[in-house]
């Protein structure tokens, strides 16, 4: 890969780019003085359906103009923009800098916006009616597609209105979720467990702390082997918020419901990633859409 990224490919671009724009002109030098041999009535001797004859006219004047106009546009545009190679153009002009410019005029003119939410809590912008549609258009910009435009998620996305949380549920932890994203890791288990009929067993243990259809011998036989799983669940399978392990006593199940579900955590794991919102959203942006978010599945001060 060192040799996409050495400066050889910068004179490589630049000179294939500029070659190609002066072969423009010599390419219609070379049309316009060539002299193609033709018959006593300037015919070529091509003739096609028998009386269509091709000629042998000289290019309009308005279209060789036209060509010689292009080719010197795109040399000035070279010297003005960056086209060829490593050098910038005179302009200086770039898209990340006119990206940078245009999200600087963004953000000003939302600032005021925002202004009024800065010294309110999160439990006072979530009943803000104001904060609240803009938090719900934030939403609907950047979470719907994951979490549904009703925030009620889908399999192995959460559902955001339950109040049942991973990692916590407060505002701040919301908010540095959406800023930094978060990754959910379950590595398999499968090895700790035992064989495919304690994996099984397992399962069953874990339908049966939620009080869902179960074989109860089984879930007895697999509440010993559940110890490999309780270093993350707790012994009694509430979850560790600390570090996003999930409650298996609620009946919530994120990554589906049954036996076959969970006997396919067990063996292959789950792995889960929320990108982080910061390179999108700042930080005003990120506290009124995490209010909101909370105020989902939380009722909001008055």
């Amino acid at each position: 890969m060192s040799d996409f990224t050495s400066g050889f490919w910068n004179y490589y671009v630049a000179g294939i780019t500029l070659v190609s724009i002066l072969a423009c002109l010599v390419l219609l030098w070379i049309s316009g003085t060539t002299k193609a041999e033709t018959l006593h009535d300037n015919t070529t001797g091509h003739v096609w359906d028998g009386d269509l004859k091709e000629m042998n006219n000289p290019l309009p004047k308005w279209w060789v103009y036209l060509f010689i106009i292009t080719v010197v546009f795109a040399l000035v545009y070279g010297l003005l923009y960056p086209t060829f190679g490593k050098f910038q153009g005179l302009l200086g002009w770039s898209s990340t800098g006119q990206h940078a410019a245009e999200v600087a005029k963004v953000e000003a003119a939302i600032a005021p916006i925002y202004a009024r939410f800065k010294d309110m809590t999160p439990q006072q912008i979530a009943a803000d009616p104001q904060a609240k549609a803009i938090g719900e258009r934030l939403f609907m910009n950047y979470c719907a597609q994951c979490h549904g435009s009703d925030a009620r998620g889908a399999k192995g996305f959460p559902n955001l209105t339950d109040n049942d949380w991973l990692g916590g549920g407060s505002p701040e932890i919301i908010n540095a979720v959406i800023t930094n994203g978060r990754n959910g890791v379950m590595p398999p288990m499968a090895a700790a467990v035992g064989g495919p009929e304690d994996v099984r067993n397992v399962a069953q243990y874990v339908l049966s702390l939620s009080n869902t259809p179960h074989d109860p011998v089984r879930a007895l036989q697999g509440k010993v082997k559940f110890a490999s799983c309780a270093a993350c669940h707790g012994a009694d399978g509430k979850g560790v918020s600390a570090i996003g392990a999930p409650n298996l006593t609620d009946g919530i199940w994120l990554h589906g419901w049954g036996e076959e579900a969970i006997v396919r955590a067990v063996n292959n794991g789950i792995n889960n990633a929320m990108p982080g919102q910061a390179a999108l959203l700042n930080s005003d942006q990120v506290d009124v859409l995490a209010a909101y978010v909370w105020g989902m599945s939380n009722k909001p001060a008055n």
